[in-house]
């Protein structure tokens, strides 16, 4: 069997739930952990892989990370405006990547990492949670067949305490998180919207409140994809209250869900809810995907197409915020 080498890049919080992943897979060794701070990556070691036989290497310079350890794979989940720097550095090495989201911060840069992927033939899988569950790729399917008619219009709500829990993190930095509560947490929901409606964003009104913060907390976007799907999404980071719902709506029925992760769905049919839906895939985390796809046993469940959907939607959703004006997609 072959062994995928992994290098980490950015071992806070997240890197440990992919870590978890990789270390009971026979197939892959975290041969290498980078981040901006030696302290952070010996505790992350000794939190995270205590138990593992082979140590990886540790590292603060990414060159000497490649140079010396030599990577077939990368997770990259550094600040937010890093990562598209840290991807084409990647892909120049010869690396699959699995990256956080957001894929990146503008869309030009979508395009052009879409391509520089291709042309490498190499495999990047963005790690959301939805595109991984059997009720989105239950949704997925519905809308691809019209077993439940037209799909025309998704609502959805995400509620987080984002503010008070991000207060003097890089996450409320513009220079490295790109954005606020929308671009953090709330790119699950538009990535869960975006992912099954499939489909390129046509035009965006929003509005933005920083709530005395220097990036958004709220939001609330109204989006019409080029299919002539319409959305609405609110995203709120200053509510105690932690709590997920989408519903998509179709001209023969209606799927109720959890925009987050996917823990629940309803759905509904022209004479009512339906008792047993019938869902067939498995579930599976983004760090699984991304290995069985790099050995070819799956296709990956996100691509570069799925992160330049969202880049171009993100960045008109605050070109709208900031002119107070519908805002369309720039693609030139």
């Amino acid at each position: 069997m072959a062994t995928i080498k992994i290098a980490l890049i950015g071992c806070g919080g997240i890197m440990g739930k992919h870590s978890s992943v990789f270390k009971k897979r026979p197939d892959c060794q975290i041969v290498a952990l980078h981040d901006v701070s030696m302290d952070q990556l010996i505790k992350f070691q000794e939190r995270q892989l205590k138990d593992v036989a082979s140590k990886p290497a540790l590292f603060t310079d990414l060159a000497a990370m490649y140079t010396q350890a030599k990577p077939d794979a990368v997770v990259i989940a550094s600040p937010h405006t890093l990562h598209y720097t840290q991807a084409v550095q990647a892909l120049d090495q010869g690396c699959h990547i699995l990256m956080e989201k957001p894929m990146v911060t503008r869309s030009a840069d979508a395009r052009d990492l879409a391509a520089r992927v291709a042309k490498a033939k190499k495999i990047l899988i963005i790690g959301y949670n939805t595109p991984c569950s059997p009720e989105f790729d239950f949704i997925r399917k519905t809308i691809r067949d019209g077993s439940l008619g037209k799909l025309e219009l998704v609502q959805g709500y995400l509620s987080q305490n984002w503010r008070k829990f991000t207060i003097g993190s890089w996450r409320q930095d513009p220079a490295l998180s790109g954005g606020g509560q929308a671009y953090d947490s709330g790119a699950h929901l538009y990535n869960s919207l975006c992912w099954t409606v499939d489909a390129p964003v046509a035009e965006v009104f929003a509005f933005i409140d920083n709530v005395g913060c220097p990036v958004d907390i709220n939001s609330s976007t109204t989006i019409r994809f080029e299919n002539g799907v319409l959305a609405s999404i609110v995203v709120g980071g200053n509510c105690p209250s932690d709590g997920s719902h989408m519903a998509y709506m179709f001209d023969n029925g209606r799927i109720e869900v959890d925009g987050w992760g996917g823990t629940w769905m309803n759905v509904f049919g022209p004479n009512g809810k339906i008792k047993y839906p019938k869902v067939t895939a498995e579930p599976q985390t983004p760090a699984d995907n991304f290995i069985d796809a790099i050995l070819g046993k799956t296709e990956p469940r996100t691509t570069p197409r799925n992160g330049v959907i969202q880049s171009e939607l993100m960045d008109a959703v605050y070109e709208s915020a900031r002119t107070g004006r519908p805002a369309k997609p720039q693609r030139s």
